[in-house]
């Protein structure tokens, strides 16, 4: 085990003129799940490749412990990484695949079985370790891959979008066995997904990133919580965080019949005459009074637990804002409704910069 640090890390692709990954520094400590998210082309899988030797860097240092691994071939890291793809090889059984890289390595054979039984143990593949892969399912193929990546004990693992060829409800069981897992052995692992619920739901830490940029790394309520920006604060969450954009006037920052009161620090912070006001869809309710943001409903999802109002403010035709209620809804598409944000639930945002306005 080990951790794993990245100085001022770049990769420029030739023919580019942004950087794919731009100075990112990130330490990741031992034995930590780090989960690396953000929209395709962000650099997150770059990372993972530089990390793993697969892509150079053009400036910038990575470690793993206190070795700069910067020059090293990937044989030389001591990583192992599971790839979208299970490239298992269809002659072998399921034995044979965990084992190959120890076979390769001229491993003594009973050490071999022992790893390979100890590794199916943990992915509960004892009773198929003599199948080819084509007998098996996608989720037990990937466990496969999985198996071959642990038995060779390294100190940092890093996945690649491994669960994206998994259907819906076999991805929420591998996602929770691979987080169990990951602790079990609790092996320094980097994981990398475009999907928000898995990084939310795996990760010790989210790393977020933006056109090659590192926009903030923190634990997942963290992120949730106390976004560090307005790019951020829309990514997470799901629904997305309704963002208003406000105009500043002498009472607050004004969105249709909504009035929220800015403090000098968010004054003073302010470096245009517009704000960006983020509520999320659980703390936008229907107002008791009828005091708040007029609204008509435009679709309602019913999902059982909870009911979803997609709804266009009045006077902002083209903006949607979504309000979450526990349970069904006795509301319909054409109700006009009146909208208001639980106190204490506002995230405030210069709109000209993206960054978040002091507390």
């Amino acid at each position: 085990m080990a951790t794993v640090e990245f100085k001022q890390a770049t990769r420029l692709y030739p023919g580019m003129k942004r950087p794919a990954l731009d100075r990112l520094d990130l330490q990741i400590d031992d034995g930590e799940f780090l989960v690396l998210v953000g929209p395709s082309g962000c650099g997150k899988s770059t990372t993972l490749r530089m990390l793993a030797g697969l892509e150079p860097a053009d400036a910038g240092d990575i470690f793993i412990g206190s070795r700069d691994v910067t020059m090293l071939p990937p044989r030389e890291r001591d990583i192992a990484m599971v790839f979208q793809s299970y490239a298992l090889y269809p002659h072998m059984t399921v034995a044979e695949n965990i084992g190959f890289h120890l076979k390769i390595k001229k491993m003594p054979k009973h050490e071999i079985a022992e790893r390979v039984a100890e590794a199916a143990a943990l992915l509960d593949l004892g009773e198929y370790l003599d199948r080819k892969p084509a007998k098996l399912s996608g989720g037990q193929r990937q466990r496969v891959a999985m198996g071959r990546a642990i038995v060779r004990k390294p100190e940092v693992f890093l996945m690649d979008e491994p669960l994206s060829n998994l259907d819906a409800k076999l991805r929420v069981q591998t996602r929770t066995q691979i987080a169990a897992l990951q602790r079990r052995l609790g092996v320094t692992t980097v994981y990398v997904t475009h999907d928000q619920v898995e990084a939310m739901t795996m990760g010790d830490r989210v790393a977020v990133l933006k056109d090659g940029v590192l926009q903030q790394c923190a634990s997942p309520r963290d992120l949730f919580t106390r976004p560090a920006n307005y790019f951020v604060a829309g990514f997470i969450g799901s629904p997305a965080m309704n963002m208003l954009a406000c105009t500043v006037g002498p009472e607050g920052a004004e969105y249709a019949s909504l009035t929220i009161p800015l403090t000098p620090a968010h004054r003073a912070a302010l470096t245009s005459g517009s704000v960006a006001v983020g509520v999320r869809p659980e703390a936008l309710h229907i107002s008791p009074d009828g005091r708040g943001m007029h609204a008509t409903i435009d679709t309602v999802e019913e999902l059982g637990s909870d009911s979803y109002l997609y709804c266009t403010p009045h006077g902002h035709d083209g903006t949607s804002v979504v309000s979450r209620a526990e349970g069904l809804s006795s509301a319909r598409p054409g109700d006009t409704v009146v909208l208001q944000p639980a106190p204490g639930s506002l995230h405030l945002f210069d709109a000209a910069t993206g960054a978040r306005l002091p507390d």
